[in-house]
């Protein structure tokens, strides 16, 4: 069993920063990787950024050059570390765990975080 807990989240004018961390515990391994996806009203919910467990990272298009994704092996969390915020980057953010399986891998999700960009 796995449990992760998000933190971060709240308001934020456009053009400003916000860091959300992602806490993990539980059946937790090194060979785990790790992410998050947000969800906006009324839209599916998309992959925002994700890292390997040896710190390879990727980005949707949308957030290319504004969010950094890291991690703390040590300490068992995630970050995601957001600037130059957009009103349409306003979602509820999950964060994510993936752990590699012979069918490809179990993921396991947090609770979410609100992000809410507005003036």
């Amino acid at each position: 069993q796995v449990q992760l807990v998000e933190s971060g989240g709240g308001l934020v004018q456009p053009g400003g920063s916000l860091r959300l961390s992602c806490v993990a515990s539980g059946s937790i391994f090194s060979s785990d990787d790790m992410g998050w996806h947000r969800q906006a009203p009324g839209k599916q919910r998309e992959l925002v950024a994700r890292i390997t467990s040896s710190g390879s990272t990727n980005y949707a298009d949308s957030v290319k050059g504004r969010f950094t994704i890291s991690r703390d092996n040590a300490e068992k969390t995630v970050y995601l570390q957001m600037n130059s915020l957009k009103p349409e980057d306003t979602a509820v953010y999950y964060c994510i765990l993936d752990q590699p399986r012979s069918y490809g891998h179990l993921r396991w999700w947090g609770q979410g975080t609100q992000v809410t960009v507005s003036s």
